[in-house]
């Protein structure tokens, strides 16, 4: 079983993503860790406006397997959430980069985006888990 990662994203060892879009940052749950968790039943976001710092729990994901936290890749301050995983969490295991991702954060500090890990680290990352 081999999982999609995307090269435009940044990585958490928790297996989280961020993308940059403008000055925002997109974050979600890798392929890996939705096929980890298998079919998804529910999905707890944070509340537009909540501040976080990196490394915070920001929500939850649960599958009929198991309940797994979900962590902030920077610190800053949510702008959206996406709602549609309420009612279909199952959303995030069809399309984890793109229609499932769950929030975007208005980041404190740009800088922090950097010193996540890379396609290639996180793709180290996998490995090492496998063995």
């Amino acid at each position: 079983m081999s999982s999609t990662i995307d090269s435009s994203a940044r990585y958490l060892k928790t297996h989280e993503w961020a993308r940059l879009e403008g000055d925002l940052i997109v974050c979600g749950i890798s392929d890996h860790a939705q096929q980890a968790m298998n079919d998804l039943v529910y999905v707890e976001l944070p509340r537009v406006g909540d501040k976080l710092k990196a490394g915070e729990r920001f929500g939850t994901v649960e599958s009929v397997k198991a309940a797994s936290d979900v962590y902030m890749p920077v610190s800053g301050t949510i702008t959206a959430v996406n709602t549609a995983l309420e009612k279909a969490p199952e959303i995030i295991n069809k399309s984890p980069y793109h229609d499932g991702w769950m929030i975007k954060i208005k980041p404190d500090n740009p800088d922090e985006f950097g010193q996540l890990l890379d396609s290639s680290a996180y793709e180290e990352v996998l490995k090492a888990e496998e063995k």
